[in-house]
């Protein structure tokens, strides 16, 4: 077949297949439009999903009669004030948005520029401009796409259901509308209710007014602020406590010199920062931003520009784990009752009809009357006596003794109680605290095993007998190829015949512990391991399975003092509001949540 030059129509439809994959793109690339022309309002409608109709109008600048003229030409941009291509400061570049539009739909624009007497109008249907005519607009671009894919058919059918591609239209407004908090957005559409983000402040306050607007009221109460500088890159922007997470990675937003992109550092990045803070299936919520010179960043990578390559990823992915890591130690104390009121909606007040002459005397701490035992079943256990005090009273039987007054003070208070031999109650001047002594140990002792490596290695101590632990040969195979890294932390083993592995030194802050419980759950976190990992990640999970083991354990029952001391070292330990397995170690509630509960406010 010999070679031949296509048509312009057909390449135009080509390329349009490259920028316009569904309703979403265009949208997408019209907005991107509108902010680069200095809007500071843009409303966008749509209606069945985006391919019956779309409509953006902008208060920009708008464009005179040339520059509309040139517009919808391939490759005619206003975006570019040279040639060089590693200097782009605006979200859209290429000069392939309108015609790529207007080759597979109906599209109509209508602009007037400060400098024009009146605004302009003309149309481009399947690739085919009509004349400009003279229309009526007080300012700025009013852009309608009808009938999209028209022209090609055969892409409608890889169009989603209405609501489907009307909800992939909300997402790319949200990341433009959270990458520009001082522009105004409207969205709305046959699909869903009008929804308005009302202009911001400059500045993190205005930022952060935004995020809550979008990623709503729950992200704002958690939010944390981070921020990392350094060889002109810096990264800045809000991630969420611990205790606000999702089942996939689709909260994390990142923007790149105010572009929102979809980038695989990220994911890695955040990963690598909250390790130590959620289990492995969940992920946090955040946003950041990441600024540095044009020239450092290919933001030509991808038609759609959804994607940028870094010149040096290695130093924005550092920045960024260092910024979460920071913030996240900063903010260490709080939890999931500190910011969200997870736990003050747990409470249900108790309520059950009562009758007239209902006497308290008759509650299930009372005895009740013969005639109710004589109608239970014959296998039912009667009920224990119980005391008759006249009259209802408190209980101070748990601690008799007044708290000392320095300590109510305290960020964690003063111990009072150990319920269910497991959980410390502590009272602070303006409410109580319920503490997990085995996940606040946990963490403790996880903490002090990182301090030790980094400074001078895990003090270990040896056995005065090795303990044999046995296991299948699979595992104990994978225990030995990993015996240096567990070396690294005082757990020395070593080969003891096909199926058995003795233990002959452990981390002298483990105490004593169950070398075999500890070496059957090292053995299981190393099957999920991949060998791509970083060793310090690999050491770090190695760590996190001593803590456990090595913790104060539930069912311990624990004096006042040991209480106490507990609660003083959580609040001298980083990162101590979650134990090593994303779980909060305590929930705090404020005497004026308890007020609440009880109808006083």
């Amino acid at each position: 077949m010999p070679v031949r030059q296509l048509p312009e129509t057909i390449v135009n439809r080509i390329a349009a297949g490259e920028v316009v994959e569904r309703p979403a793109s265009v949208v997408k690339e019209l907005v991107e439009n509108a902010l680069d022309a200095g809007a500071t309002r843009i409303d966008v409608f749509t209606d069945g999903g985006g391919r019956r109709r779309i409509g953006i109008t902008d208060n920009g600048g708008g464009m005179t009669h040339a520059d509309l003229a040139l517009a919808v030409d391939r490759h005619a941009t206003s975006k570019l004030d040279d040639e060089d291509l590693l200097r782009i400061r605006t979200l859209g570049f290429r000069g392939e948005a309108l015609p790529s539009i207007g080759a597979v739909a109906r599209l109509a624009i209508t602009t007037r520029h400060k400098s024009e007497p009146h605004a302009w109008s003309m149309s481009v249907e399947g690739g085919v401009k009509s004349d400009i005519v003279p229309a009526a607009l007080t300012q700025g671009t009013r852009v309608e796409v009808s009938d999209l894919f028209y022209a090609t058919p055969a892409r409608l059918k890889f169009l989603k259901t209405d609501r489907t591609e009307a909800e992939a239209i909300r997402e790319a407004v949200r990341r433009l509308a959270m990458a520009r908090p001082d522009v105004a957005f409207t969205l709305a559409g046959e699909e869903r209710a009008p929804v308005t983000w009302a202009a911001a402040l400059p500045g993190p306050p205005g930022q952060l007014t935004r995020l809550g607007d979008i990623l709503g009221a729950d992200f704002r109460a958690a939010a944390i602020p981070v921020s990392s500088e350094r060889e002109g890159v810096r990264v800045e922007g809000y991630a969420a406590t611990p205790s606000l997470t999702r089942a996939n990675a689709l909260g994390q937003y990142l923007f790149v010199n105010g572009r929102p992109v979809r980038d695989k550092l990220i994911v890695g990045a955040v990963r690598a920062a909250y390790a130590d803070y959620l289990p492995r299936d969940r992920h946090p919520v955040l946003a950041l931003f990441v600024t540095l010179d044009p020239q450092e960043v290919d933001a030509n990578v991808h038609p759609a520009k959804t994607e940028v390559r870094f010149r040096n990823a290695g130093l924005v992915r550092a920045l960024i784990v260092h910024a979460l890591k920071d913030g996240l130690a900063r903010e260490g104390q709080r939890t999931a009752a500190n910011s969200d009121g997870a736990v003050l909606s747990s409470f249900r007040p108790a309520f059950s009809p009562r009758p007239a002459n209902w006497d308290w005397r008759r509650s299930p701490a009372s005895p009740a009357p013969a005639f109710a035992y004589d109608r239970a079943p014959e296998f039912a256990e009667r009920a224990q006596p119980g005391f008759d005090v006249g009259a209802p009273s408190a209980d101070v039987r748990f601690e008799a003794a007044t708290p000392a007054p320095d300590l109510l003070d305290r960020p964690l208070g003063a111990a009072r109680t150990q319920i269910h031999e497991n959980y410390i109650v502590a009272q602070t001047r303006d409410g109580l605290i319920v503490v997990d002594q085995h996940a606040a140990h946990e963490r403790i002792v996880y903490e002090r095993l990182k301090a030790s490596l980094a400074a001078n290695g895990v003090q270990r101590q040896m056995l005065l007998i090795p303990e044999i632990v046995e296991l299948d040969e699979a595992t104990v195979e994978k225990l030995l190829a990993r015996a240096d890294e567990l070396g690294q932390f005082g757990l020395a083993i070593e080969s003891f015949g096909p199926g058995a592995v003795a233990v002959r030194e452990t981390p002298s802050l483990l105490g004593k512990t169950n070398a075999a419980g500890l070496l059957r759950d090292l053995a299981e976190h190393m099957a999920e391991w991949d060998e791509a990992l970083p060793l310090e990640r690999r050491l770090l999970h190695v760590a996190a399975t001593m803590a456990c083991h090595g913790s104060v354990r539930s069912g311990r029952i624990l004096k006042p003092e040991e209480m106490n001391a507990l609660l003083r070292e959580m609040e001298a330990t980083p990162n101590s509001g979650q134990c090593n397995h994303g779980r909060p170690t305590y929930v705090e509630l404020k005497l004026a949540d308890i007020e609440k509960l009880f109808g006083r406010r």
